[in-house]
């Protein structure tokens, strides 16, 4: 699919609804894809007669971090563009993980959001990430709701991730770059295979057609079901919400005891997502603790990342702190 601003601006326009005169921040590694982002999200911004500011993360990871996030900053300035950079405490760089990575960059991105009113932070991911993303949840064995991998729009920290480029492949985005002489870095650790991504990367360059193809097929077939999948899950809560507010929900304990485990764990989970406001949901392990748990005819009170799950009779109470 060819990638231009003004297809850009019009399929931006169609989805998403902003502020007359928007303000908007554009999460920037200075890679290929955020490069390609940030100059899109600006012709759109200076169509729209809004403001922009590029986040640049020093992730503190490898010793040239902070180097290549003056350079991007320099660059962007050069081209009129805003830009700020954020550096991760020391203290929260322990394990220097993919995880520990991204925590760090999408808490600092939005912090910053939030303090200084942008309500909407575009994320640079495509269609080869998330094609990568369902081969990494299908290889740990995520659920119907964990393969259906990255949605354009989420929130997290109440700030709106919007992420316009995942029907674009990596090639699209490469093109626009050369087209538009847009000059970016590359990040060493996207080679790295002590890293499952990478791996998946580098099965994916060498697999051929075929396998890619089947590949897109069930992915696609996942999106596709995965709405029907959702519904059910809402339906099935719903109709046994009790009591619900902005401090806790109340429901049925045996209607959920009596569920399949996957269907229970997508439930918990969207419990979670409202009173956390948050796209982040606690991890698949803890979550299946708690279900095995809600089994037992001891079972009273379980912390679930904050949320506390107690028992009142035949009924569940999830909230943020005891009530």
């Amino acid at each position: 699919m060819k990638l231009t601003n003004k297809e850009f601006i019009q399929n931006i326009e169609k989805k998403y609804t902003f502020e007359k005169k928007p303000s908007v921040a554009v999460a920037v590694s200075g890679g290929p894809d955020s490069m390609s982002l940030l100059f899109l999200v600006n012709a759109f911004i200076k169509y729209k007669k809004g403001n922009l500011i590029a986040l640049i993360v020093n992730h503190r990871i490898r010793k040239n971090s902070k180097q290549e996030a003056k350079f991007i900053s320099t660059y962007l300035d050069k081209n009129n563009i805003n830009s700020q950079i954020l550096s991760v405490n020391k203290d929260k760089v322990s394990k220097k993980s993919m995880n520990e990575a991204r925590d760090n960059r999408y808490n600092l991105l939005t912090d910053y959001c939030i303090k200084n009113n942008f309500l909407h932070l575009f994320i640079a991911h495509h269609k080869d990430d998330n094609l990568e993303t369902f081969l990494n949840r299908k290889i740990a064995g995520s659920d119907f709701y964990g393969l259906k991998s990255m949605s354009e729009f989420s929130l997290y920290n109440k700030v709106c991730i919007i992420r316009p480029l995942l029907n674009f492949s990596k090639d699209a985005l490469l093109n626009y770059n050369k087209k538009n002489k847009i000059e970016y870095i590359n990040d060493p650790s996207n080679f790295n295979l002590n890293y499952s991504r990478p791996i998946i990367r580098n099965f994916l360059k060498k697999s051929d057609q075929k396998t890619i193809k089947e590949i897109n097929k069930d992915f696609e077939n996942m999106l596709f079901y995965s709405p029907y999948f959702i519904q059910m899950i809402f339906e099935i809560l719903l109709k046994n919400i009790v009591h619900v507010d902005s401090k806790q929900i109340v429901v049925r304990l045996h209607n959920l005891k009596n569920l399949n485990e996957i269907t229970s764990e997508n439930i918990i989970r969207r419990i979670y997502q409202f009173l956390f406001y948050q796209s982040n949901a606690p991890r698949s392990k803890k979550t299946k603790i708690l279900i095995s748990e809600m089994k037992k005819l001891n079972f009273n009170i379980f912390n679930l990342k904050g949320m506390i799950v107690k028992k009142n009779d035949n009924f569940l109470t999830f909230s943020k702190k005891f009530v």
